[in-house]
């Protein structure tokens, strides 16, 4: 079936919401608890205005830009999330989609597709890790990242396995078999479009899509199901300051470290040997309340900007949110929803929309401001509202 252009992110979530099972879809919503940081995500940046000019507009813009050493030909890379399964091209997808428009991606820890393949489809492939298991099971997804050619690593530590959802959470199934078929046949029957389409992967392949999370071992092993891996992540003990210096050290090359909302922690990593960060809160699923990384940004860019490279992560939804969180100190923005909406919708040709949605939402944004690239935009671009940021001032 031919991929329907979408022409903003809310239709392609309206799309992936009418495509998906209910419980499918509420994964991707995921959320916490009331849900306030998954609003403010999005909020914060209706907060923004932007300062347009008039005339003397560059008839060209350029868009380059370059996270954890590698080139970018857009401030916008795929966020890490876990198994993908919205869509049987999954990881893959993804990673041909941000290769074709010529930028990067994130490959989760829990992520359903092997790094070997991936990097295979997208050079531009950084694998992402959590503090899981024992020191020498880290070590060992990081040698086989090294032997895959991963040019980067990102370690996530702002999860803090809160589960509970005023809307109630969905009911994801630990493996995808005949029970569990039957068990959500009245939605997959109310959702004939993907009902085919699993069953077509079924019956090319032979087999059912797997959950299993194969980058959580030495290639070759047997990996463990997404809940197992799960349960070992929230039975390791949270790291130290210590710990993370020493992760830093087993790797030779750029290092991102994602989650960070506070100033003092934004220079604990540059201290810790990290060559990156990124100003997230896990996209609103982790401790609510948490203000949107967009109110953080301006004060941990202005803190660290000049010893550690800033991304943020949170509430992107157009081309605009992009220049605005560049214009306040990020080298570049990462998705994560709008990437799974999309994939969801049409595959790697959804992905690719998505993208070409969003660099020519930069592209407008950048016109109307009249500049040239990227290293041009500035705070002074933006409309700030007085106590945008009061509450991570506050927090230090």
């Amino acid at each position: 079936m031919a991929h329907k252009w979408f022409e903003t992110v809310e239709i392609a979530r309206q799309r992936a919401r009418k495509t998906l099972p209910p419980s499918v879809f509420g994964a991707l919503k995921a959320g916490s608890e009331a849900g306030e940081t998954l609003v403010d995500n999005e909020r914060a940046f209706r907060e923004l205005g932007f300062v347009p000019t008039v005339a003397d507009k560059p008839a060209e813009r350029d868009q380059s830009t370059q996270v954890l050493g590698q080139p970018l030909s857009m401030p916008v890379l795929i966020s890490p999330t876990g198994v993908q399964m919205v869509h049987p091209e999954a990881e893959m997808g993804i990673a041909r989609a941000a290769a074709n428009r010529g930028t990067g991606l994130g490959l989760s820890n829990f992520g359903s597709t092997p790094m070997e393949a991936v990097i295979e489809a997208n050079p531009l492939t950084f694998f992402q890790i959590y503090w899981c298991g024992t020191r020498e099971q880290m070590t060992s997804r990081i040698d086989r990242a090294k032997r895959a050619g991963i040019p980067g690593l990102i370690v996530t530590l702002d999860w803090s396995f809160s589960h509970g959802r005023d809307w109630g959470s969905p009911d994801i199934p630990e493996q995808l078999d005949l029970r569990t078929t039957l068990k959500h046949a009245p939605e997959l029957l109310a959702r004939p479009r993907y009902a085919w389409r699993y069953g077509r992967y079924t019956i090319e392949h032979r087999e059912l899509p797997d959950l299993h999370v194969p980058n959580m071992v030495v290639e070759g092993e047997d990996p463990p199901g997404f809940f197992e891996a799960y349960g070992q992540w929230m039975g390791t003990p949270p790291p130290s300051w210590d710990d993370l210096r020493w992760l830093r050290d087993q790797w030779d090359g750029p290092f991102m470290l994602k989650g960070i909302m506070r100033v003092s922690d934004a220079r604990k990593a540059a201290d810790a040997g990290y060559t990156s960060i990124s100003v997230s809160n896990h996209g609103g699923n982790n401790l609510d309340t948490t203000p949107a990384p967009i109110r953080a940004l301006p004060l941990i860019a202005e803190a660290v900007g000049d010893r550690i490279e800033v991304v943020m992560d949170g509430g992107i939804r157009r081309g605009s949110d992009v220049v605005k969180a560049v214009a306040l100190g990020a080298k570049a923005v990462m998705i994560g929803r709008a990437s799974l909406w999309a994939l969801a919708v049409g595959g790697q040709a959804g992905v690719e929309n998505v993208l070409d949605v969003l660099r020519n939402g930069v592209d407008s944004a950048m016109l109307g401001l009249g500049k040239r690239s990227l290293a041009e935009l500035s705070p002074a671009d933006i409309v700030v509202p007085d106590g945008f940021s009061d509450a991570i001032a506050q927090a230090g």
